[in-house]
């Protein structure tokens, strides 16, 4: 029998943790847990964790942004409530960067201010919820960012959810039928790059999507997170294609959320927009215009949801974010070239974990491998997540369970916006480690 080498940090230590903050399934342990765990362990053993548990930007914010708001604020801004439908110039640029680098036609009026992509999924579930009664029901094609259901679970909204891993291409198309046939959806979500498995959604996918919305009526909620981050394609150059894929190409029933905190490393200020497709901003649903004194839906969301959950957004906040998307769209702010490390990043670590035996769980997108990016996910033969999960916590190694994501898969999740230099050395000299000790 081999002698198994002792791990970086004691099991002993873990399993205290673990069992003292009350987690009683690892595989189901939430993001913050997770980092809790991590935290505790790095103190009480005096080992370096490598952290790639949290999805946090990990570069400097936009400077063009910075110095805008500064601006802003030294101008006198703060003293002013913000117009609950925006800010006019960040309405204008957000339709300019809309049409170049996404090219599509959103008119000014549907770009609207939200704080951050997570409000702006709230009040568009809130208002895709209510237009159709008999339409009480999300769906979300996973995997995906696991606070989008704990939002329908605060506002008591029902979902249904698939893994999209067995059906892309061709097999998309009947997955998504088998649940819009049943009348009750009134939106599709999904994150185009995918959290927490980077495949990107191909054109004739979205077609899929966005024909079936038209079909069945209901709304597309395509979350563009981490926006043009498909490093696969040259997508920086505004005005010229290739764009950034979109269902907005294939159905009038989109919304388009548009963020801050990932392309522009923006996110503590919690700064996005909400794009709305121009023929739905307009449309009057019957519901809504009956519990919303005939406003249209792009007025409900904005002067009833927003207004409701905020009264508009971060005014100082706005000017930034226009300024970053002027900058962008006119060429003089190349967004792509600064985020471009997290695909850097995600390659050095593939090579050491498929080195010492891991392998890649959502590994194409059809016939392409899975682009690098600020996510990828690993799995270990013969191992569950939560297995997994809980073994590399030994190593000083900190990730979540796929789970947790609405994945049926046994895999993890691996951010990479944390990683340092110094810190692959560290991974392939502790990967040998756990090689060692589960090889047969």
């Amino acid at each position: 029998m081999k002698d198994l080498q002792s791990t970086p940090i004691p099991r002993e230590t873990v399993d205290a943790l673990i069992a003292q903050l009350g987690i009683q399934d690892f595989a189901k342990a939430t993001i913050r847990e997770v980092k809790q765990v991590a935290a505790m362990a790095e103190q009480a053993s005096g080992v370096e964790f490598i952290k790639m548990e949290m999805g946090i930007p990990g570069l400097p914010a936009a400077a063009v942004g910075v110095k805008a708001q500064v601006q802003a604020l030294e101008e006198g801004i703060a003293h002013s409530y913000p117009d609950i439908q925006g800010y006019p110039e960040l309405k204008r640029q957000a339709s300019r960067f809309v049409e170049a680098f996404i090219g599509v036609d959103v008119a000014a009026e549907g770009c609207v201010p939200v704080c951050g992509s997570m409000q702006g999924t709230f009040a568009s579930f809130l208002t895709c919820s209510q237009a159709d009664k008999t339409k009480d029901t999300v769906l979300f094609i996973d995997p995906g960012f696991p606070v989008q259901k704990m939002q329908l679970q605060v506002m008591g909204v029902k979902y249904e959810t698939f893994d999209v891993y067995d059906y892309r291409g061709d097999r998309l198309g009947a997955k998504l039928e088998s649940y819009l046939a049943k009348g009750n959806i009134c939106a599709i979500v999904y994150s185009n790059p995918n959290n927490p498995a980077w495949i990107c959604l191909t054109e004739s996918e979205l077609q899929t999507i966005g024909t079936l919305a038209t079909q069945y009526d209901c709304i597309v909620m395509e979350d563009l997170a981490y926006f043009a981050m498909d490093f696969r394609e040259d997508l920086s150059v505004p005005f010229q294609p290739p764009y950034q894929p979109t269902v907005a190409r294939y159905t009038d029933n989109y919304m388009l959320l548009i963020s801050g905190s990932k392309a522009f490393s923006y996110a503590g200020e919690r700064i996005g927009v909400v794009c709305i497709g121009n023929k739905l901003f307009h449309r009057h649903f019957d519901d809504l215009s009956a519990r919303y004194e005939g406003l249209p839906f792009g007025l409900v969301f904005s002067t009833r949801m927003l207004y409701a959950l905020s009264s508009g957004t971060s005014h100082s906040a706005q000017y930034a974010m226009a300024a970053m998307l002027r900058a962008a769209t006119d060429g003089e702010y190349r967004f792509r070239d600064e985020v471009k490390v997290y695909g850097e990043r995600a390659k050095k670590l593939k090579e050491i974990f498929l080195r010492h035996g891991f392998h890649i769980v959502y590994d194409r997108d059809l016939d392409r491998p899975v682009a690098d990016g600020f996510y990828f996910t690993i799995g270990y033969r013969g191992m569950t997540s939560g297995q997994l999960a809980r073994e590399l916590m030994y190593y000083g190694v900190s990730a979540i369970c796929l789970i947790t994501t609405g994945s049926h898969q046994e895999g993890l999740r691996v951010c990479t916006s944390f990683i340092e230099d110094h810190q692959y050395a560290q991974l392939d000299e502790r990967m040998t480690i756990f090689e060692h000790n589960h090889s047969n």
